[in-house]
């Protein structure tokens, strides 16, 4: 027994070759590619409607074309796909259009032209009259059919092994077991690749192909994956860079302090290399002394950097934050460049302030990032943040205040007073104060109105149980006129309805509260908004970036400074924010939920709730709230009592009490069939909401 090793010379296999190998490579990079793009929300996100643009909009907007040519999709990579699907298409018209040669079965009954049922002696007669035929001593090749004598043995031969193997009894078991008279015959291997590619010396260099391939290609691709995963942390700064942020940490660091310490990036050296980091330094730095917006203790910092490349990033973020004028391209171009990378490098500082879990140091990396979109410096007045907006403009608003004027409160103001104190000779023009203002009425200020904890079924708070924390709040831009009042029903947060299965398991709502009957029962209808909400595009003129806002909600102890439950952030809402004309908002009430685990002990704990929005500046709330966790014998007890407390108004007890004037429960009449299947828990229906003392912000 032997084994052939054949080639695919008829072309019927080598198709199927190069399919699977195309596909294994085409199809990972069509999803990854796929995903990508379906995975970046703020590709689809409005924006606010503005005209605004500032001496260097230029270099921004091309700075953040070529991000998302980066960040995208590369044009190499989409060629790669096109090129692989048109080879698997074509292949799998090969395949199809191909014929396969057939593997005939070695017959005796075919070869002797008999039929299976033949009997011994018409097969003896058969093969007598044709071995006379075909015998070599009296056949004769037909020229025209090309026979050879050869061919003409070949065939004598089979006749005989077919005559033997239905006679010969050995011949016959070796056809029967093996398929063929001469017994266990050699198998063949067919190589899928045409003889053409292998012969005449080509061999070489399809052993150097697949070499090259899978050799030398496939480990570089795997371990630069590998590798490039572990040089980068979770937040996808540099290790090194997020080691060096750890050594910058500081307990009582400011956001001048974050930005000094985000100045020590890794991916700063990588910028400016070799002799950008001395390029312009000195005329950077300058500019910067000599501005007011750098208070002198940062300026001592600045100073006192040693290393090239984190003096001059440092530098130019100062001059970034001040929106100084440095009067060189490179420099502009280098000065917005550092914003974003410094950015990333505060998302790694978050995670480092939180894993400590001190308040001064995760609220100076959210106002970090605040100034670092807005392009505004720590302390400075939050008005900046309007379009035309300069020192002489903030001046003439804020006076000699030492509090700073937020936006709203600014928009809060009559017309006529904002424009007698912005509008004229040195300040804003009347088009411009249109333009701030259309800008500032599309903003997304989240307008917190109560918040308060509650455990999901439950009426009291006991130890050790999930609360939920529910934020209610609605999306109120500065200077909006005409906004309608909270009603009660908005506030509340009623548990979901026994068959709403979606809102049981989390999945998205498909019913939505809409009052309640004189029962006091939740009245439900379906709900119409089946998607997430995203709020527009964070307006910043400044930012080379599109970034989308993010809303941190946590609870901090205010006399330990100390987190104590982390941040939940939220980019999404349940509700629509603005009109479908992207501009009018809608006022509706927004709910944000926090799950966390109760104290161990009974008690009131009064936390300091922090809502902060990473993307502007003034938009963020403090307020007090106090969790009431109850002992889980006495709320037993109290709901007991609160179930008995009330008679029925029909009873005599009932009546006594209507006498007296005391609460009385409403009689409810069941249907016999349905009494087994009802509890007694409809008459006094709640949300599930705890007795805890709640603060709300004023709607004004």
């Amino acid at each position: 027994m032997s084994t052939d090793y054949a080639y695919d010379e008829e072309g019927h296999l080598w198709p199927f070759f190069v399919f699977t190998l195309t596909s294994i490579v085409t199809v990972p990079i069509t999803y990854s590619l796929i995903k990508s793009s379906r995975n970046d929300p703020a590709a689809a996100l409005k924006r606010i409607h503005t005209d605004y643009k500032h001496d260097q909009s230029s270099v921004v907007d091309t700075l953040r074309k070529s991000e998302k040519r980066k960040d995208g999709s590369k044009p190499w990579l989409i060629a790669l796909v096109i090129a692989g699907w048109a080879v698997m298409g074509y292949m799998l018209y090969l395949i199809k259009t191909t014929d396969a040669p057939v593997q005939n079965l070695w017959n005796p009954y075919d070869i002797l032209g008999i039929s299976e049922s033949a009997t011994e002696k018409v097969i003896k007669k058969t093969y007598k009259m044709l071995s006379l035929k075909f015998h070599p001593d009296k056949a004769r090749p037909d020229a025209s059919k090309n026979e050879t004598i050869d061919d003409l043995n070949r065939r004598y031969v089979e006749i005989s092994k077919a005559y033997q193997a239905l006679t010969d009894e050995e011949v016959r078991n070796n056809f029967i077991q093996f398929g063929n008279p001469d017994g266990k015959q050699g198998f063949s291997i067919n190589i899928a690749l045409p003889k053409a590619i292998v012969s005449d010396g080509n061999g070489k260099y399809i052993v150097l192909i697949y070499f090259a391939l899978f050799g030398v290609l496939l480990p570089y691709l795997v371990g630069s994956w590998w590798y490039g995963t572990l040089r980068r942390s979770k937040e996808g700064v540099l290790m090194e860079s997020a080691n060096r942020l750890f050594k910058e940490y500081q307990d009582n660091i400011d956001e001048g302090g974050v930005v000094a310490a985000l100045s020590s990036g890794q991916e700063f050296e990588d910028l400016f290399k070799g002799d950008k980091a001395d390029a312009g330094l000195s005329k950077i730095e300058s500019k910067v002394m000599a501005s007011d917006e750098l208070p002198p203790k940062e300026k001592k910092k600045l100073e006192d950097v040693e290393n090239g490349p984190r003096r001059k990033a440092l530098a130019l973020l100062w001059a970034y934050l001040g929106r100084i004028e440095l009067g060189d391209d490179a420099l502009e171009k280098a000065k917005f460049q550092v914003a974003p990378i410094a950015h990333a490098l505060n998302k790694s500082f978050n995670a480092i302030a939180l894993a400590y879990m001190n308040t001064a140091p995760l609220l100076a990396s959210y106002f970090a990032s605040q100034r670092l979109i807005q392009a505004i410096p720590p302390k400075a007045s939050p008005l900046y943040q309007l379009p035309h907006f300069n020192s002489a403009v903030v001046q003439a608003v804020e006076g000699d205040s030492r509090v700073h004027t937020t936006v709203q409160a600014f928009m809060d103001q009559p017309d006529a007073k904002r424009r007698s104190l912005v509008v004229g000779k040195g300040l804003l023009t009347d088009a411009q104060y249109k333009e701030s203002i259309a800008y500032a009425k599309q903003l997304p200020y989240l307008r917190v109105a109560k918040a308060f904890f509650k455990v999901t079924g439950e009426k009291f708070i006991i130890p050790s149980s999930l609360v939920t924390l529910v934020v209610k709040g609605r999306f109120v831009p500065p200077g909006s006129e005409k906004v309608p009042d909270v009603t009660p029903i908005d506030l509340e947060d009623i548990d979901p309805a026994e068959d709403d299965l979606d809102a049981i398991l989390g999945r998205k709502k498909t019913k939505k509260l809409v009052g309640k009957d004189e029962k006091g029962k939740p009245i439900y209808e379906e709900s119409t908004e089946s998607e997430d909400v995203y709020p527009p595009l964070a307006s910043s003129p400044y930012f080379a970036r599109d970034h989308s806002p993010r809303w941190h909600v946590f609870l901090t102890d205010s006399k330990q400074g100390r987190v104590a439950v982390p941040p939940f952030t939220f980019v999404s809402f349940d509700r629509p924010i603005y009109e479908s004309d992207g501009k009018t908002p809608t006022f509706a009430m927004q709910t944000l939920k926090a799950q966390f685990q109760a104290p161990p002990q009974a008690g009131h704990y009064t936390f300091v709730m922090h809502v902060v929005c990473d993307s502007y500046v003034g938009f963020d709330t403090k307020m007090e709230v106090t969790l009431v966790v109850e002992d889980a014998s006495q709320a037993a007890e109290m709901k007991v009592e609160e179930e008995i407390s009330e008679p029925e108004e029909d009873s005599i007890a009932g009546i006594m009490n209507a006498a007296k004037g005391a609460p009385t429960k409403q009689r409810v009449v069941k249907d016999e069939e349905d009494s087994d299947e009802e509890s007694g828990t409809d008459d006094d229906e709640d949300d599930g909401t705890s007795d805890t003392n709640t603060d709300t912000e004023p709607e004004n």
